[in-house]
C-alpha cells in the first residue's frame, strides 16, 4: 500500500522556521520525484519545491529560494522541507507527492500524495 506521511507543520511567528517531514512507503522511492506543493482555500494547489528522481536535481519556484530547502534521504524514505524566515503568505496546507517524472512543476505528473499539513505563520 502506498503512504506518503506528512508531519511537522503547526503555528509559528513570522521570521520563525519549521521542517516538515514526508514518510515514504509502498512504491520505490529512489524512482520517484518528490514534490511539495502547498495551497490555501480558493486557489489552487501550488508546487513549492521538488527534487528529481534521476539526478537529484533541485527547483524552487522564486518565492521561497534562499529560505526553503528540499532534501531526501534514501536509506529512510523519508523526503524534507526546511522552511527558514516564514513569512504570513506561507501559511497554507502542504503536501508531498511522487511521480516518476521530470516535469516537476506540474501536479498532474504526480502519482501519490499525502494528505497534507497545515501550516500557519502568524504576524
Amino acid at each position: 500500500q502506498v503512504q506518503l506521511v506528512e508531519s511537522g507543520g503547526g503555528l509559528v511567528q513570522a521570521g520563525g522556521s519549521l521542517r516538515l517531514s514526508c514518510a515514504a512507503s509502498g512504491f520505490t522511492f529512489s524512482s520517484y520525484t518528490i514534490g511539495w506543493f502547498r495551497q490555501v482555500p480558493g486557489k489552487e494547489r501550488e508546487v513549492v519545491a521538488a527534487i528529481l528522481w534521476r539526478n537529484w536535481r533541485i527547483y524552487y519556484i522564486d518565492s521561497v529560494k534562499e529560505r526553503f530547502s528540499i532534501s531526501r534521504d534514501g536509506a529512510k524514505n523519508t523526503a524534507y522541507l526546511q522552511m527558514n524566515s516564514l513569512k504570513r503568505e506561507d501559511t497554507a496546507v502542504y503536501y508531498c507527492a511522487a511521480g516518476p517524472t521530470s516535469e516537476w512543476s506540474k501536479p498532474e505528473a504526480y502519482e501519490y500524495w499525502g494528505q497534507g499539513t497545515q501550516v500557519t505563520v502568524s504576524s
